[in-house]
């Protein structure tokens, strides 16, 4: 019985290892991606830091790159500039497309931002008789990345409200594996809704 002990023990020890690795590395990680996200818009930061006019154009070509056009309207934001955000982009769908785009450039999800991202399906699903809406995408890699070899697979952003706004905060979620010609868009959400957006 002392045996069992010892075993369970020295495996409850390695998966706290584990889990406290895990949380550390992620951690690094992130910071070291915040870093590279916020240089991305140096100039402009730099700008409205130091009290300088920002123009339009400018913030324009931030506002259409999918990785820099979440953190772009946040900063205009926090600096009571958001004016100078395009209204071309200031949507549900663009709001999606960027959090998909960023979660996907995570070490531990796809590692980039995919080569091609396309709105596939706005799926609404009836929750507690109200309606919330998903934003679903396919999105691909080209070679030489490793998902390259799968081809289109599915990424889900939601859930969306009536009243909620393009860059509120939402669940952002794929399983790699939903290729799009294995599973339809509303399957996925409704996966993605009972698995991911309403587990608490």
């Amino acid at each position: 019985m002392r045996i069992i002990f010892i075993i369970i023990g020295i495996a409850v020890s390695v998966l706290l290892l584990l889990a406290i690795y895990r949380y550390i590395v992620v951690n690094i990680q992130n910071r070291k991606l915040n870093k590279v996200r916020l240089g991305r818009i140096e100039p402009i930061y730099q700008k409205l830091r130091n009290g300088l006019e920002v123009r339009e154009d400018e913030v324009l070509s931030f506002a259409s790159d999918l990785l820099t056009r979440k953190i772009t309207f946040q900063l205009l934001k926090e600096y009571k500039k958001l004016e100078l955000f395009p209204n071309i982009f200031n949507t549900i769908e663009k709001g999606a497309e960027t959090d998909l785009a960023n979660w996907l450039e995570f070490p531990t999800e796809l590692d980039a931002c995919p080569d091609e991202l396309e709105l596939e399906e706005k799926v609404t699903i009836d929750f507690d008789g109200n309606k919330v809406c998903y934003c679903v995408f396919k999105f691909r890699t080209y070679e030489p990345h490793w998902a390259a070899k799968d081809g289109w697979m599915l990424g889900v952003v939601g859930p969306y409200f009536d009243d909620s706004k393009p860059y509120d905060f939402v669940s952002v979620f794929s399983r790699f594996t939903s290729k799009q010609a294995e599973i339809s868009a509303k399957e996925e959400a409704k996966w993605f809704h009972e698995n991911i957006a309403m587990v608490r």
